[in-house]
């Protein structure tokens, strides 16, 4: 069913496209007008506006033919990291990659190109499917800031599939974590390092001595947390006064989540205060994680489809945020599918030319498993 030759041209049309985050106008420019040639009603929000970016996200309708299938919503983001500018892409093999010297973008514009063409071979061979909704999302790679400006009154798919994540194709990601950022201030005193250090408290050695004690890494099956940034100091003749911190930690336990923020917060506050510094944390929830199992129907319907195409599914725990943090938030029972892309944001990111066709299958069969779909 799935055009081997027109889901390939696709992905080749969409890397060619420059597409860092807050700078998608060019791809959602090409979308729009492919999006309307296949039938669907399209429209661009207000997102632009909000996040401070020259595009919003692209929300488009099809209706179906059967009216009791759920509708379905198919998303994906339409962002890239960087670098991609002046990408020289490679097919060796049955394999796109780029040369090296940029990314090469699969992550997620492979799965637009699937969306797009298991949408379309389902409407060019006739068969019946219900309502579908695509939602292409504004600089997700930064925060989710596109699908956060969502409003959510727009979305009318009784379930989500993200297609964005790596191997394998339709593998089925039935949880992921909440995240929590912090951002710390640590102010000590200034004072020359030459003259009179003793006089100074340096901010500096209270935020080593705070990393140092603190749990970080992989905390448990389920937990992690990270000290990203450190900024801070004047010269290096000058007891440092302030520094900034960011760090974060994640989990798909609640409660482990809440523990690691809380030993995190004392190790800054706690050291800082030991020599004379004062600490003050700032956190923030980006986003709330999900989970589903076997038995909740977002996840039948995606095991139903799998099954139909012959492939083996695979139930996957996240690590990372996607758009189907956000939906799921919004009670859109949503899970993340596998597009099959390897080595995302670097510069060896790949994906095969069968991955890139087994993903627009699924998509396909997603519309085709729900348009008989009964509960």
């Amino acid at each position: 069913m799935v055009n081997k030759k027109r889901v390939e041209q696709c992905f080749v049309d969409l890397v060619s496209i420059n597409s860092p985050s807050r700078q998608e106008g060019n791809l959602v420019s090409f979308l729009k007008t492919k999006l309307e040639a296949i039938g669907f009603e399209v429209e661009e929000d207000a997102a632009a506006s909000v996040i401070g970016g020259e595009a919003g996200n692209l929300i488009a309708f099809l209706p179906g033919s059967v009216s009791s299938a759920p509708a379905l919503m198919l998303s994906c983001h339409l962002d890239t990291v960087e670098p991609t500018d002046g990408l020289k892409l490679e097919t060796i093999d049955g394999i796109f990659r780029s040369d090296g010297t940029t990314i090469l973008g699969a992550d997620d514009k492979a799965g637009i190109a699937a969306v797009i063409e298991g949408v379309q071979s389902v409407i060019e061979s006739g068969a019946a499917h219900g309502d579908v909704q695509v939602v292409f999302s504004v600089a997700e790679e930064i925060g989710l800031l596109g699908a956060k400006s969502l409003n959510r009154s727009k979305l009318i798919g009784k379930f989500g599939y993200v297609f964005d994540t790596e191997k394998p194709v339709g593998g089925i990601t039935v949880s992921a974590p909440s995240h929590e950022s912090l951002t710390v201030l640590i102010r000590g005193r200034a004072a020359h390092a030459g003259m009179a250090p003793e006089k100074g408290v340096s901010a500096i050695v209270a935020a080593s001595r705070a990393i140092s004690k603190m749990r970080l890494g992989r905390i448990d099956e389920e937990t992690t947390a990270n000290v990203g940034v450190i900024e801070g100091g004047k010269a290096r003749n000058i007891v440092p006064d302030l520094v900034t911190v960011r760090a974060e930690a994640r989990s798909r336990n609640e409660s482990s989540l809440l523990a690691q923020v809380r030993h995190m917060t004392e190790m800054f506050e706690r050291e800082a205060c030991a020599i004379g510094a004062q600490a003050e944390v700032a956190g923030e929830r980006e986003y709330t994680g999900f989970r589903w199992c076997d038995e909740d129907e977002v996840v039948k319907i995606a095991v139903a489809a799998a099954n139909r195409m012959g492939i083996c599914p695979v139930f996957v725990h996240g690590g990372g945020g996607s758009d189907a943090n956000i939906f799921n938030a919004w009670g859109i029972p949503s899970v993340v599918v596998g597009v099959g892309y390897e080595d995302a944001h670097s510069s060896s990111e790949r994906i095969t030319c069968e991955d890139l066709c087994k993903a627009a299958e699924f998509a396909a069969s997603l519309l085709l498993t729900a348009a008989d779909w009964r509960q």
